[in-house]
């Protein structure tokens, strides 16, 4: 029988998503896993009641999480993703043809199982350079036997496995398994959500501290709470809005453009324009 899938963010303000049937349900030792199908927007997954994607708005996260990062590095051959377990970060990334080796880091075996079944068109799993591994991203950083290119933090929100994903120790540690010239992104939640604040926040002067450079950008993804989702960029010196940069952006576009809903070089440049009370909220 159809119901609804509610997630509140702000006491009982929230999302409402219709739902014809539970695909997969699973508790594991780290978190509740669900996949449901909407009546709207395709198969939805959730970890722990909170969306991580819908098979019709997914690209929007993903595009806008992976290219800024990998246009942005002049040459990335090797790229770290902390978490991602659905598989679309890393679909994205190697969409880049200079990218040998990408090492997706999943503590949970349960979300690439799931997103493999019931959602086999956000993955690119089958791809050589694909290495999935089943670890703890947090200590997986510790230590890295060959530095990266590109990290790309694609952590769930702030709560159980994922909350030191938001921890200045955890960023240093990242500086640290990048390449001199290495770049970082990550998603940082939504603006509008005031309990979300102090998280924003602390990933922002985590940054702030371990980078030379760093800002925040942003992408509207309608199943996320209120739409707006923030995320950092970071990186050892690199501008993303330098002409190099932008340059980069234009050339590789040629190549596989035509494959992307989302993410163009006007994105690429508009994505770092922030409202005030956005910039209110970094700054504090």
């Amino acid at each position: 029988m159809p119901f609804q899938y509610l997630e509140y963010y702000n006491g009982t303000t929230g999302l409402s998503v219709g739902v014809n049937k539970v695909l997969f349900s699973e508790q594991t030792p780290f978190q509740k896993v669900e996949v449901y199908e909407t009546d709207t927007w395709g198969n939805l997954m959730t970890i722990d009641g909170m969306v991580m994607l819908s098979e019709k708005d997914e690209f929007v996260y993903h595009e806008m999480i992976a290219h800024v990062a990998c246009f942005s590095h002049p040459n990335p051959k090797r790229v770290l993703i902390i978490g991602g377990g659905d598989g679309g970060t890393a679909r994205e990334v190697l969409k880049h043809t200079s990218v040998e080796h990408v090492d997706m880091v999943e503590i949970d075996e349960a979300v690439v199982r799931a997103s493999k079944q019931f959602m086999p068109g956000v993955g690119d799993f089958d791809n050589p350079k694909l290495h999935v591994l089943y670890e703890n991203g947090l200590t997986f950083v510790d230590h890295v036997p060959l530095k990266y290119d590109v990290i790309i933090i694609d952590g769930s929100d702030p709560v159980g496995p994922a909350v030191d994903l938001f921890k200045q120790e955890f960023y240093d540690k990242c500086r640290d398994a990048l390449n001199d010239n290495g770049v970082l992104t990550g998603q940082t939640e939504s603006p509008w959500v005031s309990s979300y604040h102090e998280s924003i926040q602390s990933v922002f002067r985590a940054v702030d501290n371990a980078f030379e450079f760093s800002r925040m950008y942003l992408a509207f993804i309608p199943l996320y709470p209120t739409g707006m989702w923030s995320m950092a960029f970071a990186s050892k010196g690199i501008d993303p809005l330098s002409d190099e940069v932008l340059n980069r952006v234009t050339s590789g576009l040629n190549q596989f453009g035509d494959t992307l809903k989302y993410y163009n070089a006007d994105m690429h440049r508009a994505a770092f324009a922030l409202p005030g009370f956005v910039k209110e909220i970094i700054a504090k």
